[in-house]
């Protein structure tokens, strides 16, 4: 192999390898972010909350979670750099129809549905009757205080 082809081979190798971890800390990040405001939101020291799995979709994410023995799932939407919590539901937002309802393009919802399928079918059956638990869905969004939202049977 000459040497101006392996330079060329080796650098093209260095930027996928970039570009590939930049796109890493960029979910890893988000799911960061997201975990933080779910916890802002509604963990208590008494009452401790547990978010996982997610699933990020470039400006929009699904997270699962568990308070109390009881669960559900958050859509959130990333504005300006900063995740809110736009709608808490059950098992309805696993569905793309749901959660194109919320706003989210077609094609985002599509594909966080099929990324949260896969996410949760090596979960344990308990968990995703937990996650199942929230009874219907409750518009969050900002403005609203997260805190003492009604009409559901779990808390966030």
């Amino acid at each position: 192999m000459s040497s101006p082809f392996r330079l060329l081979t080796c650098t093209i190798a260095m930027a996928c390898a970039t570009l590939t971890a930049g796109h890493a800390l960029a979910h890893d990040s988000d799911q960061t972010q997201i975990a933080h405001v779910m916890m802002a939101a509604f963990d208590k020291p008494s009452d401790p909350l547990k978010v996982a799995p997610m699933v990020v979709q470039g400006d929009y994410a699904v997270a699962d979670w568990i308070q109390s023995g009881r669960g559900g799932r958050a859509v959130m939407h990333k504005e300006q750099g900063h995740w809110t919590i736009m709608v808490c539901g059950g098992d309805g937002l696993k569905e793309a129809a749901a959660l194109t309802l919320t706003g989210m393009p077609t094609e985002s919802a599509a594909m966080l549905a099929k990324a949260l399928a896969t996410a949760e079918a090596g979960l344990d059956p308990t968990l995703l009757k937990q996650f199942a638990m929230f009874d219907g869905i409750v518009k969050v969004g900002s403005g609203h205080d997260v805190h003492h939202h009604t009409g559901t049977s779990a808390k966030p």
